[in-house]
């Protein structure tokens, strides 16, 4: 099906788009374009031109158009869409929709922990061995709107969350999955749902589909009997050439990406991809340097595990600002890899009591890292600087997501850096 039998199949049909973020806009220009009878609706107070809108608390009441699409975050299992759906409505998303439309190859990448490096990875490649790249999903850029411009010999590369793949029936022909560690609790039911949510990105697969497993992580390897096409891993072991970018995990990327690419691409394109990828934005991104202190933005790092690889990356210990929401996760993990390789821990957020007792619940914690509480993220910033001499590196890896304070991730990183390079 094409971009434009799919938008020209909705024409009759009232259609809702719930939540109008950064998904849901272009599809939301999408469907006025084709003239189609629009309602967005969302907390949040919004006019759309040409769209009618429900917004504000009762933002889900009377949900009886014949179509909703729905935002990541926003389960299907919400009691409003289980009764549309009940009713006979069709529940779908912007992702869903780009899956029955894409003319080309889709490489969808999910995971705890690794996602958006291995997709940049993936889509690097591709690009060095001359393919057109399409980019996108949770990574940031909705492709839906886009299709029309693919060509079957490009690829699409997929950054997935379980948000997105949670109500999915269609699977990507590659999908990698980086590992499953427990993640999202604030939203998902419980582990296990969130567990299924990741088995999508393979579980529609037919015989000819490939599916990426990490060797090394438990959930994987029992993925591994189910897939119905081609199974690959990857593990652990060294690469038998340089990266540009630090630390044990991106070795695991890379193993993964490259894994996915077998007969894609060629030694060539994964080695220049190496020696030149500087690394995703807010991902141990390189701030500054001031006075002898290097600072790093690790804003992406919303879990424990996250933290754990970042702050082992770097060679000696650090001064690490950490904090922010609580998503229903344990962070008893954290606690060794901060007393091995934290010289000062600064904790502001709603989880800073959790880092903190993780911390100090560590058998191997006797005073150090010292730990130094700033309710205010920019004090915590400056308090990091502050406490940091010549040679020592400030990071933020804030081990939590960012909604405490921030509309996402990029924007507590953004704030981060603007306050780094405002130091003096």
């Amino acid at each position: 099906m094409t971009l434009n039998e799919y938008c020209e199949a909705l024409r009759g049909k009232r259609i809702a788009v719930i939540g109008y973020g950064i998904s849901n806009k272009p599809l939301v220009r999408l469907l006025l374009r084709y003239g189609l009878d629009v309602t967005v609706r969302d907390k949040k107070d919004c006019a759309v031109e040409g769209a009618k809108t429900v917004c504000g608390d009762g933002y889900l009441a009377n949900l009886t158009e014949d179509v909703i699409f729905r935002t990541p975050a926003l389960m299907p299992r919400t009691p409003e869409l289980a009764a549309a759906v009940a009713r006979g409505a069709t529940l779908t998303s912007e992702t869903e929709a780009f899956f029955e439309v894409c003319p080309c190859r889709i490489i969808a990448i999910t995971g705890s922990d690794g996602k958006t490096t291995t997709s940049t990875l993936i889509a690097e490649m591709l690009r060095r061995e001359g393919y057109t790249v399409h980019l996108g999903g949770n990574i940031g850029t909705p492709l839906l709107d886009r299709a029309d411009e693919m060509k079957p010999t490009d690829f699409a590369v997929l950054e997935l969350s379980s948000f997105q793949l949670i109500s999915m029936t269609r699977s990507a022909d590659i999908a990698v999955i980086t590992n499953v560690t427990p993640n999202h609790l604030d939203i998902h039911k419980d582990f296990d749902e969130y567990v299924d949510a990741k088995r999508n990105v393979f579980a529609h697969q037919g015989e000819n589909g490939i599916v990426v497993l990490n060797a090394d992580d438990e959930i994987c390897r029992k993925f591994a009997a189910e897939a119905r096409g081609e199974v690959r891993f990857f593990n652990e072991q060294k690469i038998d050439f340089d990266i540009k970018i630090p630390g044990a995990h991106n070795v695991l990327n890379y193993k993964a990406a490259i894994t996915a690419l077998k007969d894609i691409v060629s030694a060539e394109a994964i080695r220049a991809t190496a020696r030149e990828f500087g690394g995703v934005e807010h991902r141990n991104e390189f701030v500054r340097e001031l006075r002898g202190v290097k600072f790093y933005n690790s804003s992406i790092d919303s879990s424990p595990t996250r933290t754990t690889a970042a702050i082992r990356s770097y060679g000696q210990k650090v001064i690490l600002i950490a904090g922010g929401k609580d998503k229903g996760i344990a962070y008893d993990s954290i606690g060794l890899p901060i007393v091995e390789n934290v010289k000062t821990l600064v904790l502001t957020g709603m989880t800073a009591d959790k880092i903190r007792a993780a911390v100090e619940n560590c058998a191997d914690y006797h005073g150090e890292p010292q730990i130094i509480f700033e309710p205010e993220f920019e004090a915590a910033v400056k308090t990091a600087a502050g406490v940091a001499a010549s040679g020592d590196i400030v990071v933020l890896s804030p081990a939590s997501t960012s909604f405490d304070r921030f509309a996402n991730f990029e924007e507590r990183g953004n704030y981060y850096k603007e306050i780094v390079n405002g130091l003096d």
